[in-house]
Order: C-alpha cells, then sequence, then structure tokens
C-alpha cells in the first residue's frame, strides 16, 4: 500500500530528498493551500508536514473529515510551535501531531547564548554607533558573564544545551521547570527552584525555553519585575507571550530592567510602531533561533522521518498529543500488534464486535515484557475499528471507548512462560481467543473458544460451525468446489465436550454471499462467516 505525503509548506529540499527515496511513499508538494482545497489536498493525505504559514483549524480539520474517505493519520511541524494546529480537534478525529523539537536544539541554544553576550557587552548599540561615525566606548561598558547568575526556566533539551554552555563560561547556573522533582539537574551542576518567583529574585540573567500555556503566559510580568534585581537581562527565545512585553517596556522605562534580548513576540511580525523596535534596551531578532542551514535540514528531514515512522507502524517520535505514550516496539513485539488485529478480526466470525462492552488484553511470556500496555493498546484500536465508523487510532483510542461504554483491561501473565496473547471480549456473551508468535516471526491463532488450532490467519477466511461428525468436510469442499473456490488452507478445532467442531478455511478468493448461504444450508452446519484478515 502506498503513503501519501503531503508537504504543505515551504521545506528543506532534504526532507522531500529523503521521502522520495523511500518504498511505496508518494509524495505531495503543494504550498501555499488554504480554505477548500487545503480541506481536499489534507483529506487525500495520510500525512502532512507544515512549517507555521499553512494554518490546520478546527475549521479545516472538520471539513476535511466530513469527507468519508479522509486518510489522514499524521501531521508533522517541521519545527518546534503547533500554535497552527487545533490539537483538540486532531485528537478527536485520532490524527497524531508531531514535531521536530530536538533537531534544532543546538540552534536555537546558540541563538540563545549569541542574543546573552550580545546583551551583556552591548556588541548590536555600539555596532550602530561606529558604523554611523561614532566611537563612545565608555557609554557601551557591560558586564561579563563568568561569575553571573543565569536562571534557565525550563530544562528540556534547550535549556539544558544553554546550561552547559553557560557553565563552560564560568556561570552560576539555576533552573525552574515545574515538570521536575528533582532538586538538581545536569548532574547536580544546577540547582533547582521551587517556584519561578524564587528562581528570578536571585537571578542576573534570565532565559526561557518553555512552551507558552496557560501556566506559563506573562509568567514574568510586573509583579515579577517588581521583586527582580534592576539590572536583569532577559532573554526570550521560546515563545511569544512568555514575557509580558507591556510589563517588560515599563520595566525597562522605570529601571527595573537592565536589558532584554528578544527573539519572539505576541503577533509576528510586530507591527511596524511596536516599541522594541525602537527601545535603547531591546535587542530583537525576527525569530532566528531555528534559522542556520543545519538545522532547517534537520528539522525538515526529522519531520519527515517521523511522520513516515507513524504511519507505517513503526514506532511516534516528539509527538504533542500523545499522552507521554510509550510506542517503542522492536520487530516481534510489533508482530503481536499485528497478531492482535488479525485476531480480533477472525474473532468476527465467532462474536458480534458491535456488542462488545468489555475486553481483555493478557500477555504472557517474554516478549512483549514492558510493552503490555502499548500492544494492549493498539488491540483495543482494532476492536474499536470494528464498532464505530469513526476514526480510531493510538491517539484517541482511550476517548473514543470512554464515549462507546467499552472498557479495557491489561493482564500481564508470568514472564517465564511460552509467549502468547489472549483477547477476551464480553457483551452479550463472553468470546475468547488466543493466538503467539512462533520463532518463524509469523503470527498463528492457537485457540478460539476452547477449540485449538494452528494457523496463520490470513487472506479470505471462511468460519464454520458444525457437527462433529464423519463427512464434514468433504460436503464443505463439495459445495467449494461447485462455487469454484480453491482451499488454501483448512483447519478444524474440535470441541471438548459439546460436539461442535469449528473449520477455518483459506479460500483463493473473497466468498460471495451466495457461496456462504450454500454453506450455511449443509446439513449439520451451524454457523458461517466470512472476514479478510490481513
Amino acid at each position: 500500500m502506498t503513503i501519501k505525503i503531503l508537504i504543505a509548506d515551504k521545506l528543506a529540499p532534504e526532507g522531500a530528498t529523503f521521502l522520495k527515496a523511500q518504498k511505496n511513499v508518494e509524495v505531495i508538494e503543494n504550498t501555499g493551500l488554504s480554505g477548500d482545497a487545503l480541506v481536499t489536498a489534507i483529506a487525500e493525505a495520510d500525512g502532512v508536514i507544515v512549517r507555521s504559514s499553512v494554518k490546520l483549524t478546527e475549521e479545516i480539520l472538520d471539513k476535511a473529515f466530513q469527507n468519508p474517505e479522509c486518510r489522514l493519520k499524521g501531521i508533522a511541524r517541521a519545527g518546534v510551535g503547533v500554535d497552527n494546529i487545533d490539537l483538540q480537534t486532531a485528537t478527536k478525529y485520532g490524527i497524531a501531531v508531531m514535531n521536530s523539537a530536538s533537531a534544532s536544539t543546538i540552534t536555537t541554544a546558540e541563538h540563545a547564548f549569541a542574543l546573552m553576550i550580545s546583551l551583556a557587552r552591548n556588541v548590536a548599540n555600539s555596532n550602530g554607533v561606529f558604523r554611523s561615525g561614532g566611537w563612545d566606548r565608555s557609554k557601551y561598558v557591560g558586564v561579563q558573564l563568568a561569575g553571573r547568575t543565569l536562571g534557565i526556566v525550563g530544562m528540556g533539551r534547550i535549556g539544558q544545551a544553554v546550561a552547559r554552555r553557560a557553565l563552560a563560561f564560568g556561570m552560576d547556573v539555576i533552573g525552574f521547570d515545574p515538570f521536575m522533582k528533582e532538586v538538581t539537574a545536569l548532574d547536580g551542576q544546577v540547582r533547582m527552584m521551587k517556584s519561578f518567583n524564587e528562581l528570578i529574585t536571585a537571578v542576573d540573567i534570565v532565559s526561557f525555553h518553555v512552551p507558552r500555556t496557560e501556566e506559563t503566559d506573562g509568567m514574568l510580568g510586573a509583579e515579577q519585575f517588581a521583586i527582580c534585581k534592576p539590572d536583569l537581562l532577559v532573554v526570550n527565545t521560546a515563545r511569544g507571550g512568555i514575557v509580558n512585553e507591556k510589563a517588560l517596556i515599563q520595566a525597562l522605562d522605570k529601571n527595573q530592567c537592565g536589558g532584554a534580548a528578544i527573539d519572539v513576540f505576541m503577533s509576528e511580525p510586530p507591527a511596524e510602531d511596536h516599541p522594541f523596535r525602537t527601545h535603547p534596551k531591546v535587542l530583537a531578532t525576527p525569530h532566528l533561533g531555528a534559522s542556520t542551514v543545519e538545522a532547517q535540514e534537520a528539522v525538515a528531514v526529522n519531520a519527515c522521518a517521523s511522520l513516515l515512522r507513524y504511519l507505517q507502524g513503526e514506532g511516534l517520535d516528539s509527538a504533542v498529543n500523545a499522552g507521554g505514550l510509550d510506542l517503542e516496539l522492536n520487530n516481534k513485539q510489533r508482530t503481536y500488534v499485528e497478531l492482535a488485529q488479525r485476531m480480533l478480526a477472525l474473532l468476527g466470525t465467532v462474536a458480534t464486535l458491535k456488542n462488545t462492552r468489555n475486553v481483555t488484553v493478557e500477555l504472557r511470556g517474554k516478549a512483549t515484557a514492558g510493552k503490555a500496555d502499548t500492544i494492549s493498546r493498539y488491540a483495543l484500536v482494532s476492536l474499536l475499528q470494528h464498532i464505530s465508523d469513526e476514526p480510531v487510532s493510538i491517539i484517541n483510542v482511550t476517548a473514543m471507548a470512554r464515549e462507546l461504554g467499552v472498557t479495557a483491561s491489561t493482564i500481564v501473565g508470568a514472564a517465564d512462560v511460552i509467549d502468547s496473547l489472549t483477547i477476551r471480549t464480553k457483551g452479550e456473551h463472553e468470546h475468547a481467543i488466543e493466538g503467539t508468535v512462533h520463532a518463524d516471526g509469523l503470527p498463528r491463532v492457537t485457540n478460539i473458544e476452547g477449540r485449538r488450532f494452528d494457523m496463520v490467519p490470513t487472506g479470505h477466511m471462511i468460519a464454520l460451525f458444525n457437527n462433529d461428525t464423519p463427512g464434514m468436510v468433504g460436503r464443505v469442499g463439495e459445495v467449494l468446489g461447485v462455487a469454484k473456490v480453491n482451499i488454501d488452507e483448512m483447519v478444524i478445532g474440535h470441541g471438548d465436550d459439546d460436539g461442535v467442531a469449528m473449520m477455518i478455511i483459506k479460500a483463493d478468493s473473497v466468498p460471495c454471499d451466495e457461496l456462504l448461504a450454500n454453506l450455511a444450508n449443509i446439513d449439520g452446519v451451524s454457523k458461517v462467516a466470512s472476514a479478510e484478515v490481513g
């Protein structure tokens, strides 16, 4: 099956080159789309790559999914911020949204540090004076970084990269991160504060490396400027709005702040009369944090690779709406996901999956150790795809199960036994199916409703329940022969006490309704159903 990926924004060419080199991938480069043209384009793609220009709003996504054939499963942002993507709506439709934050870590950290040095040493202002013919050295006396205390807000990848550079410059570094409970970071070299206000009173320079959220919006404002050191230097390369722009200007004018280096703004680009453009204590750059040749190439390739990996079912990197899911699976564990999908398709010939109200997934053995919850989650996705007409994926499966009234549980069995997967469903009746992955790497069903089998479920499958008496195989074969349907494989599972056997047939073509009806009319056959598996 070909995977279709739409590149909807201008991207470094290395991204498209990477995708075009992959097998079974169709790359569509169509930038600058909006409105109905964008809706049509994303509905026809499995994945979309954007930067910041294209807006995937609630309206756009809703319209795309009004198309019953919409195939969109993933969105990759070539960059960090996802402000141009409606995450809530994407999650509702089961779309994984990922960014390429790690690709621009070094570049953004270097820019933050460059701004810090330039601000501390008046590089930009003195350069401007020099170019206009001036030379006033005494007016541009700066401060050295060595010995100064730097406060880093957000100790993620970028924050840690800035911290390492600051430590190399002989600075004292303290940090604040609401998601870190440790008292130190970087092997004890960075002390972590309990609150932002505690940090802001103790630092000479503060640098922000957090996303803009309800908690971080305007976190450096008038209240903080009133308690900070009057010569505080502010560096923001994270997101506009984290530093309250009006409060910053007022603090600079009142000498409550020594200077600010700003790379991000509430509105980009800022208005021509924005005070940052002319204020003598402000050093501003036009959102250049990730603007290096190396970063642009890395961001493009990273976004493309992450999206393709997810669409191929090989894991989910840098997702911003996956709730910290651990989706990394090795090859054998991925085969257990495939096994669960095939088992549920086959179980649908026995059970009415639409009536399921409870599902239990049990995994035993070493092969799936530590990944039971992940595999169980994928199994739940497969089950709900049989129940609901709405799009279901690993992203929205929990919410969808809650909405449909399906409860799910996972059981982790002993690790020192043969690897196996058991799925039990309960609706009007209880049903169970078991399987495993042998050394040949193929997913096999080993038990259905207490009947033992050994088969690889795949292709056009017919399941029959029949009296466990001689001659049944011949009668079934005769009906298939009349219909000119070849049997690729047949396995029979015998019941223990009820006298009913289950016959599973792999046919060489899709069984038509007439054939199924003729099979059901065989004397001794109590039920017939078909399924497309694999």
